[in-house]
């Protein structure tokens, strides 16, 4: 009996060779997309949106990361209140916060300059928020948002920029990808 270093069966062959332009575009935007949580519909109608801002705005790319980056699920995360964009992203549907006062539970939600983002009184008593002062001692807060650690309230102070962001996409092949 002979030992193959192969499964039994018709062999594939292996296509070899770069990737194409398309492929490489769709990988970028499914990466961006994925960081975000995004689903396939919403990802598209920012990147529409801001692909018809193309006129007034200099850097679309820039705009892009500018919208995605000031959503309230995206907000909490960068924030520290919450581990993950999922579990901001519940946290929000859940009601636990709130914006100059007011109870927002929708994670798309876009904050503004100088909003004010607070936990709600009464679910500051919960588990996941115990340790939360200890963690937000060693968490890098980005430059655009201002923290106070000891009310767990927030404001946003500026615009998000792209350096700052360093998206794990490249942004310019996400339009290629829709402008098809």
């Amino acid at each position: 009996m002979v030992k193959r270093a192969y499964a039994p069966g018709p062999q594939k062959k292996r296509r070899g060779g770069a990737p194409s332009e398309y492929k490489k575009s769709l990988e970028e935007k499914q990466t961006l997309k994925k960081w975000y949580g995004l689903s396939e519909r919403q990802f598209k109608r920012y990147v529409k949106e801001t692909l018809a801002k193309m006129g007034k705005v200099d850097d679309v790319a820039e705009e892009l990361i500018k919208r995605l980056e000031k959503r309230l699920d995206n907000v909490i995360f960068r924030l520290g209140f919450a581990k993950s964009r999922v579990a901001a992203r519940q946290l929000v549907s859940h009601s636990y916060f709130l914006i100059n006062g007011k109870p927002v539970n929708i994670a798309s939600y876009e904050v503004k300059k100088d909003d004010l983002i607070a936990i709600k009184e009464n679910k500051k008593a919960k588990g996941i928020f115990k340790e939360l002062a200890n963690e937000l001692k060693r968490k890098e807060i980005p430059a655009w948002l201002q923290l106070n650690k000891d009310k767990l309230e927030a404001k946003t102070i500026g615009e998000p920029n792209l350096d700052e962001v360093k998206p794990p996409a490249e942004i310019s092949l996400i339009f290629e990808f829709y402008s098809r």
